[in-house]
């Protein structure tokens, strides 16, 4: 059995556990066999390449990107815990009233976390991906909401545990916090070896991740500082042009299984069951994203065919159409804005796009009135 870390007598609340300190990358003795994941990796590769491909089916690629960026938002978010929904994100950017306001920033706050690196990653000027990018990712990740007195922006200066009520029934227990910055050196280094490692990108981000979350760096938002992580390795690898990949919904499907293999990693030193789910995971997830492509394009296609055949269609109703997939909930008001217009051209627009039933009013009142785009978001909920 191969050995991937070792043990160390660290002290937390008084009590002595055993922390495990992981080997660096690329596992060793045995190294990983192409064998075991040459057929997966080309499979998950190809399914990105396809989701590129068809992400052409739009006019423009924000759309896509609108919907693709909070999903991942939404359901790294849910794996650790929060209830927020989509349409609850979408009514919070629209300035509506939201029942559970907490859960919403938490996913806010992760988009504005992921557009950090992701503006430092595309800035020639920017930081690469490293341990100061992840710092201020973190550090956005945690403002203001849950987990916020948790040292945000800061590795751990103290001891963690996972699971179990105190430290001594712990189900894991990650290094000690001295080890932290070295071994987080270790990753960066790995990270920026690139071909040097001869395992193809995939492989490498699968490695990681888990590595990532072995260490566990911080005292919060770990998870999804990691699932972060992959979204950012993809980029920098160039497996994909834009975000349009959200892992999470597999992740969080298969939830026990995903923490099941991570574990079996460190217990069993069993790298090739974490890879080859992983990668099952890219190509599924692909194949996912590349279907709700298809299905909005067709979707945006046939409305489009809708208003322009309508003999009341006017350049504010088109232009208003044009920018529902990046406002599926929205108001009259939010319409003149958009189209830097009068009320009345605007609420005409928005009335004509509810004549034809591409949006529909959600309060049922005289004012106040509010509209969303519901075939859309039904197909992103869905």
């Amino acid at each position: 059995m191969r050995q991937t870390g070792s043990y160390e007598v660290s002290t937390t609340l008084g009590e002595a556990v055993r922390a495990f300190v992981p080997h660096p990358l690329p596992p060793r003795q045995p190294a990983l066999s192409p064998a075991g994941f040459e057929s997966a990796n080309r499979v998950a590769e190809m399914a990105l390449a396809r989701l590129a491909g068809v992400s052409g089916l739009v006019p423009s690629v924000d759309w896509l990107l609108y919907g693709a960026l909070r999903k991942e938002a939404l359901l790294t978010s849910q794996i650790e815990g929060t209830q927020a929904t989509l349409v609850d994100l979408f009514d919070e950017e629209a300035g509506f009233a939201v029942g559970n306001a907490d859960d919403v920033e938490e996913v806010s706050n992760y988009l504005r976390a992921f557009r950090r690196v992701q503006d430092n990653l595309r800035d020639p000027a920017g930081l690469p991906i490293s341990v100061r990018l992840l710092c201020d990712a973190h550090r956005l990740l945690l403002a203001g909401v849950r987990g916020s007195g948790q040292q945000p922006g800061e590795l751990r200066r103290s001891q963690n545990w996972i699971g179990g009520p105190r430290p001594g029934k712990a189900v894991f227990v990650p290094p000690p916090a001295e080890r932290v910055p070295e071994l987080l050196a270790d990753v960066e280094r790995f990270i920026h070896a690139g071909e040097q490692n001869d395992l193809p990108p995939l492989v490498r981000i699968a490695l990681v991740h888990a590595q990532f979350e072995t260490i566990h760096p911080f005292l919060d938002g770990n998870g999804r500082i990691g699932r972060l992580l992959i979204a950012a390795l993809m980029e920098h690898w160039q497996l994909l042009p834009e975000p349009l990949l959200y892992l999470s919904a597999y992740l969080k499907q298969h939830q026990s299984m995903y923490y099941q293999l991570l574990s079996g990693i460190r217990t069993q030193g069993d790298w090739e069951s974490w890879i080859a789910f992983f990668l099952d995971g890219v190509a599924t997830a692909a194949g996912e994203a590349e279907r709700s492509i298809v299905a909005i394009a067709t979707l945006v296609n046939n409305d489009r065919r809708r208003l322009l055949a309508a003999p009341k269609a006017t350049s504010a109703s088109y232009r208003l159409f044009e920018a529902l997939p990046l406002m599926p909930r929205f108001t009259v008001e939010h319409a003149r804005q958009k189209l830097d217009t009068t009320f009345p051209t605007a609420n005409a627009a928005v009335g004509l796009l509810a004549e034809l039933g591409i949006v529909s009013e959600l309060t049922g009142q005289k004012k106040n009135r509010s509209y969303g785009y519901q075939a859309y978001i039904d197909l992103l909920t869905r």
